[in-house]
């Protein structure tokens, strides 16, 4: 019979839990990303916004999240993301060809973070990332300030 200390039990558990939440992650890939045509979503709710220039589609990913995919009705293009769940989304999914300026504006929001690790905000000329939470309690949002449709404000994008 072997025993084990609890610190080394408790860090193994934290270890399973982690490996666990990054599978759910990995495993749930966006439909589409900033930027892109909007592509149908199965068992999605959808709802219109600012009198009908913008809809918002709604899902449920792998990790239990939900996430609000926004698109101008006009062109079909997804203009932002918000999301509020467990996990984290996918964010390099969810971004797309905006990650690569995300990722470097949120370098730089880093260095500058003095200790408050639980809220960033990257505010870059194509994208802006808002990103909050603790574990189990995660909420966020992503858009391109120059694809709002008219009659849409980043106030409208929960």
């Amino acid at each position: 019979m072997t025993t084990r200390s609890f610190p080394r039990a408790k860090r193994e558990a934290a270890c399973a839990s982690l490996l666990a939440a990054a599978s759910l992650w990995l495993a749930a890939p966006a439909e589409a990303a900033l930027g892109d045509t909007a592509a149908p979503i199965a068992a999605a709710t959808t709802r219109g916004l600012a009198g009908g220039t913008a809809r918002v589609v709604g899902y449920v990913d792998a990790g239990g999240t939900t996430i609000n995919e926004y698109v101008a009705v006009a062109t079909g293009q997804i203009f932002a993301y918000s999301w509020r769940g467990p996990t984290m989304p996918n964010l390099d999914a969810l971004l797309g060809s905006y990650a690569a300026s995300w990722r470097s504006g949120a370098a730089a929001v880093l260095d500058e973070a003095r200790g408050d690790l639980h809220a960033a905000r990257v505010d870059q000329p194509d994208v802006v990332v808002e990103t909050a939470g603790q574990m189990r309690s995660y909420v966020g949002r992503a858009w391109l300030p120059a694809a709002l449709p008219a009659g849409v404000s980043e106030g409208d994008l929960r």
